[in-house]
C-alpha cells in the first residue's frame, strides 16, 4: 500500500495521531576524511603511562587541520594526556592496544562556560570537545578512559561494607550524615552550594574556582557541530556524562561501548541534548546512570534555546546497569520528536524505557515510536511515564522513604510539559518490578499511548494515573499475586484489546478517581475472584467489559 493513501486511511480511521510513525527519518551523513595520517608518535609523544602528552596531541590536530584534515593516530600504548579540542576535519583514531587516559591533575583542565544538565553553567574542560566544528570522528578499537573516579562523589548506600571502608581509607573527606564521599574538600564544598557552578552576573573567577573540583566535566562535548562519526572505541571511566553531543547536527554513532561504574554519580551513558539527524546502532552501554538519554535543556533555558532533539533512530543497542535503557527527559524543555527506536535488550537496567518530566519544564514531547525490545531482570518499571519526576534515583535505596506527590491542578502555560502519540509495541520482558507505570498531571496527562504485542512477567502489573487515550493491544501480564492486575486512577479513554492475565489474582480492575471514564475491555482471558472495585468517586460503569 503507498503510504499517502495508507495516511489518508489513518486519518479517515480516526488512527491520525499514529500516521506520522510511519514517516522514515532522514538519513544520516557520515563524514569522510582525508587519508593523510599523523601519528603522535612521530612528533614526540609516549604511550608510558606517565609522560603527558597533550601539548603533542593537540599539536598533531592543529597541524592536521591546517592542512585539511586528516587522521591523527593514536597507536598502541598508554598515552596520558589533559583536555583535547578537535578541530574540523580531523578523525581521532584510537588504534587496537591504545589507551587514552585523562589526567587526574585538574590543574590541567581550565574552567569553561558550557552546559550542564541543560542550564549554561561554568565546568571544568571536557577531556575532548569540539565546538563550531565539522567533520569530525573518534574511531578504532583503542579506549578512552577519564579517570572519572579522581573526580566523583560516592554514596554509601551504593557499596558493600567493604568497598565503602576501603574508599574511606583512600582518602577525601564524608559529608556530614557520613553518607556520602567526595574526593577532596572543594568538591565537598562545592556539594553544599545551591547549584554553584551557575553561570551569573553576580559570581566572579573566583567564585567558581573555589568549587574548581566539584565542577566535573562530561567527558565528550561537541558543541554547534555538523556531521560526527564516533565508531568503535570503548568510553569509559567518565567524570560525569560520557558522551554530550549539544546542538549538534548529523551525529552517527556505531559499534560503541560505554562503561562506567554503576555506582557512578551522573554517570550517563550518552546524552543527546538538542540534536538533529542522529543514529545510534549496534552499541553497548553499561553505566551509572541513564544510558540511551533524549534531551533538550532546562525549564526556562530550554525553552530560549528552542531547540528540540528530533529525527532520532537507535537500534541494535545492548544496556546493562543503568537508571534507564532509552530514555527521554527529564530536561527536555526543547522538546523532543521524531524517534524510531528498535531491536534493544535490557538487562539488569532499572527502568527498560523511561520517559520523565516535571511542571516547570515545559517542553513537547512527541511522534516516539518504539519496536522489538527485550528487558531482563529490571529492578523498577519495565514501561515508565512519569510526570513528576523528582530528580532521585528510580529505585530507592535500601531503607529510603519516598512521599508521594501532592496532587493538585495547575494552570497550564508554557512550564507544562506534554507526552504524547508513543507506539510501543513487541516488548517481551522477563522480570520487572511493575509492568506499566503511567502517570501524568491533572492538567496534562499523558495521551494518546498506543502499547501492543506484549508479554510483561512481572511481581505487578500496570498502573494508570491521569492518562487520556490509552490503547492497549495483545498484551499479557504475568503476575501471580498481584492485586489489582490493572490500577486506574483519574484516567479516560483506555481500552484494553486482547488483554490476558495469568496468575491468582484477588482483583482484577481498581478504578478510583470521579474523572475516570471510558474504560473497555475486549476479549479479556485470565480469572480473577472479583472483576472490579470502584474507589474515591469513580462511578459504577466506567469500565465496560465486552
Amino acid at each position: 500500500m503507498k503510504k499517502t493513501v495508507l495516511f489518508s486511511l489513518l486519518s479517515i480511521l480516526g488512527l491520525s495521531a499514529w500516521a506520522q510513525h510511519f514517516k522514515p527519518l532522514p538519513k544520516v551523513p557520515v563524514p569522510v576524511f582525508r587519508k593523510d595520517t599523523l601519528s603522535i608518535k612521530s612528533i614526540g609523544a609516549k604511550g608510558d603511562g606517565y609522560l603527558l602528552n597533550t601539548s603533542i596531541i593537540q599539536k598533531a590536530v592543529d597541524q592536521l587541520a591546517k592542512k585539511g584534515g586528516g587522521v591523527v593516530l593514536v597507536p598502541a600504548g598508554l598515552w596520558l594526556t589533559g583536555p583535547i579540542e578537535l578541530k574540523s576535519n580531523i578523525n581521532l583514531h584510537i588504534a587496537v592496544g591504545a589507551t587514552l587516559l585523562f589526567s587526574n591533575d585538574f590543574s590541567q583542565y581550565k574552567l569553561v562556560a558550557t552546559d550542564w544538565e541543560g542550564l549554561p553553567q561554568m565546568r571544568n574542560q571536557s577531556p575532548i570537545s569540539a565546538t563550531n566544528a565539522s567533520n569530525i570522528a573518534i574511531t578504532g578499537k583503542g579506549i578512552v578512559d577519564g579517570n572519572g573516579d579522581a573526580w566523583r562523589m560516592v554514596k554509601k548506600d551504593k557499596l558493600t561494607a567493604s568497598q565503602w571502608e576501603k574508599l574511606v581509607k583512600s582518602g577525601g573527606l564524608l559529608s556530614e550524615d557520613k553518607k556520602t564521599w567526595y574526593p577532596n574538600a572543594g568538591s565537598l564544598k562545592g556539594a553544599a552550594m545551591k547549584n554553584p557552578g551557575a553561570i551569573s552576573p553576580e559570581k566572579s573567577m573566583a567564585d567558581y574556582e573555589a568549587v574548581k573540583d566539584f565542577l566535573r566535566p562530561n567527558m565528550v562535548v561537541f558543541t554547534k557541530c555538523k556531521n560526527i562519526l564516533l565508531e568503535g572505541v570503548i568510553f569509559q571511566n567518565s567524570p560525569a556524562w560520557c558522551l554530550h553531543p549539544l546542538m549538534s547536527e548529523n551525529l552517527t554513532v556505531r559499534n560503541i561501548t560505554v562503561k562506567n561504574p554503576w555506582y557512578a554519580q551522573n554517570g550517563d551513558g550518552i546524552d543527546v541534548e538538542s540534536c538533529k539527524n542522529v543514529l545510534i546502532e549496534n552499541s553497548v552501554f553499561d553505566v551509572g546512570d541513564d544510558a540511551l538519554c533524549m534531551k533538550s535543556g532546562r525549564d526556562a533555558d530550554g525553552r530560549k534555546r528552542a531547540m528540540p532533539t528530533e529525527n532520532v533512530t537507535i537500534r541494535g543497542c545492548v544496556v546493562y546497569a543503568s537508571h534507564g535503557g532509552f530514555v527521554i527527559g527529564s530536561e527536555m524543555s526543547g522538546g523532543a520528536r521524531n524517534m524510531n527506536i528498535s531491536n534493544c535488550t535490557f538487562i539488569g537496567s532499572d527502568i527498560g524505557l523511561r520517559f520523565k518530566t516535571t511542571r516547570g519544564r515545559g517542553g513537547l514531547v512527541e511522534n516516539i515510536n518504539i519496536e522489538n525490545i527485550y528487558m531482563k531482570d529490571i529492578p523498577g518499571d519495565a514501561i515508565l511515564f512519569d510526570m513528576y519526576y523528582m530528580a532521585k534515583d528510580p529505585v530507592p535505596l535500601t531503607g529510603e522513604v519516598r512521599e508521594l506527590p501532592k496532587v493538585e491542578f495547575k494552570p497550564v502555560d508554557e512550564t507544562t510539559p506534554v507526552f504524547r502519540n508513543f507506539h510501543i509495541r513487541n516488548v517481551y520482558v522477563s522480570g520487572a518490578a511493575k509492568g506499566v507505570f503511567i502517570r501524568g498531571l491533572p492538567e496534562m496527562p499523558v495521551q494518546n499511548i498506543k502499547l501492543e504485542n506484549m508479554v510483561l512477567q512481572a511481581d505487578k502489573g500496570i498502573d494508570i494515573q491521569e492518562a487520556d487515550g490509552i490503547v492497549f493491544n495483545n498484551v499479557t501480564i504475568k503476575a501471580k499475586h498481584t492485586t489489582p492486575v490493572v490500577d486506574i486512577i483519574q484516567s479516560k479513554n483506555i481500552q484494553f484489546n486482547g488483554l490476558t492475565f495469568d496468575g491468582n489474582n484477588q482483583l482484577m480492575y481498581r478504578v478510583a478517581g470521579d474523572r475516570s471514564a471510558a474504560i473497555q475491555v475486549r476479549k479479556q482471558a485470565g480469572n480473577a475472584t472479583q472483576q472490579i472495585v470502584y474507589e474515591l468517586g469513580a462511578k459504577p460503569g466506567t469500565i465496560t467489559i465486552q
